[in-house]
């Protein structure tokens, strides 16, 4: 009874008024940016390229996290389980049409990406390590909600530091289990004493085990999928073929199952890419840069290579493939269908699934905890607090492993619906002020600087920027 309760709400949430608020926000975004996510793709590329140091912010001494580390945490919370699990569960229930909507969902949200994270920065504080800030500080700060802040500092606490790391050390259990027939519970001891030993090291050590992790596990995924497209190119504009019929497909409409394939789409979209929904601001107020508009692009940037690169890759390696659909869903349709695009009789893909889920699906448990740590300090700086935090934590990636996730999978969706309501609600109430900072920013390189962001900019909201002083 509480299971069917659950998925009622889950789905009436996440379904129909989640979907509907972040095409609806993405919408408004691109129009009041005017097309931020197309015009400036070239910034996105020369800023992630000069970003590797500290560029010259208002107190760079402060932080230690550069713009790309800040980049890396937050690609590390993107690029997980969605990327290889969420998009085949896409492709089994929407069909290949839901590929399109994930792209249409990246290519608007990534203006909803550009003003949470330029907002992160705009409102962010001092902490004692390096910057701190999301969408608690900027509603606090730039609401004055304090209550409203408090409900979303729980909701994405619950949501990435204990239900979404359940759901991603679960997923590596099942991946070893049925590859290697690994010990769930071995598995489950294994994840969480590594992922005690960094958190414990704090955010310096998560960024540094960010920074290198990340775009390894990522370029190592991206060139076994270029393998297989090259294996298997003659299939390419069959497979482009598909993707679109089915996205617009008579077939699907007059079959009753067109909504069901923008639906998934666009939420394994926001499971993946994470646009709009408040968590990775948290990322990216860490950094150290000149002007909040820099890392406001570059979390843009992030959102592109998720979907359109990785997540592209995994739909691309199932079509390709030619085994859809044959009844296999999540993590097993992509094992078997690296297997067969290989050809050969072997398991290799399998094998190399299931060792890419374990940096993915770790490397995500690492920054989702890091997203819950940065806001329960916001509603109580109590390291007591955080050390109990760490550990449960620990405890809930253990439960993960051995554990059914049914009806945790509920409650995760249900709190990160709520949560990414709180969250667009805010970004659209704030919006004009990283629309302004946006503005600032193209004046500045206009006249050939290296844009730097003062306090004075946006006077009435001075006051809560201290830190652009």
């Amino acid at each position: 009874m509480i299971q069917d309760l659950v998925t009622t709400v889950s789905g009436i949430l996440t379904d129909y008024v989640m979907v509907a608020g972040l095409l609806a926000a993405a919408l408004i975004f691109t129009v009041l940016t005017r097309g931020v996510q197309f015009r400036m793709v070239g910034e996105m590329f020369r800023l992630l390229l000069t970003s590797g140091r500290k560029s010259g912010s208002v107190d760079a001494k402060h932080s230690s996290v550069t713009s790309f580390q800040a980049f890396a945490i937050s690609i590390a919370s993107r690029v997980g389980t969605g990327n290889m699990a969420g998009v085949a569960t896409a492709i089994a229930i929407g069909g290949p049409g839901a590929i399109f909507w994930m792209w249409i969902t990246a290519i608007l949200g990534a203006s909803s990406a550009f003003v949470e994270s330029t907002l992160a920065q705009l409102f962010k504080i001092k902490g004692k390590e390096s910057f701190m800030g999301g969408p608690a500080y900027y509603i606090q700060k730039g609401i004055g909600k304090r209550w409203w802040a408090v409900l979303f500092a729980i909701l994405i606490t619950l949501t990435f530091g204990f239900a979404f790391n359940t759901v991603q050390s679960n997923t590596i259990a099942s991946a070893y289990e049925a590859v290697f027939d690994f010990p769930r519970e071995w598995m489950g001891v294994i994840l969480t004493l590594l992922t005690l030993l960094i958190i414990f090291g704090g955010i310096k050590s998560i960024s540094k085990f960010s920074e290198w992790i990340v775009p390894v596990m990522a370029i190592a995924y991206l060139l076994l999928a270029l393998i297989i497209i090259l294996m298997n190119i003659g299939s390419i504009p069959h497979v482009l073929t598909i993707i679109m019929e089915n996205a617009f497909g008579i077939e699907q409409i007059a079959g009753g199952t067109f909504g069901m394939v923008i639906i998934m789409g666009v939420k394994r979209g926001l499971f993946s890419n994470e646009a709009g929904e408040g968590s990775t601001p948290n990322a990216a107020a860490t950094a150290s840069v000149s002007h909040p508009v820099k890392q406001g692009l570059i979390q843009s940037l992030g959102v592109y290579t998720d979907t359109l690169l990785i997540c592209s890759a995994t739909a691309f390696i199932i079509l390709c493939s030619g085994i859809y659909p044959e009844g296999h869903d999540g993590i097993v349709l992509t094992q078997k269908s690296i297997d067969t695009a290989l050809g050969g009789g072997h398991n290799y893909g399998s094998v190399f699934v299931s060792i890419a889920i374990f940096f993915f699906a770790f490397t995500s448990i690492i920054a989702n905890y890091y997203y819950g740590e940065t806001n329960l300090r916001f509603i109580r700086n109590s390291n007591r607090m955080v050390n109990i935090y760490r550990l449960t934590v620990g405890v809930m990636v253990y439960l993960g492993a051995v554990t059914s996730l049914d009806l945790v999978w509920g409650f995760a969706d249900i709190t990160m619906a709520l949560m990414t309501i709180c969250n667009l609600v805010a970004i659209l109430w704030l919006g004009k002020y990283a629309v302004r900072c946006l503005r600032d920013y193209q004046r500045q390189r206009r006249e050939g600087k290296d844009p730097v962001y003062k306090s004075s900019v946006i006077p009435e909201i001075a006051t809560e920027t201290e830190c652009w002083k």
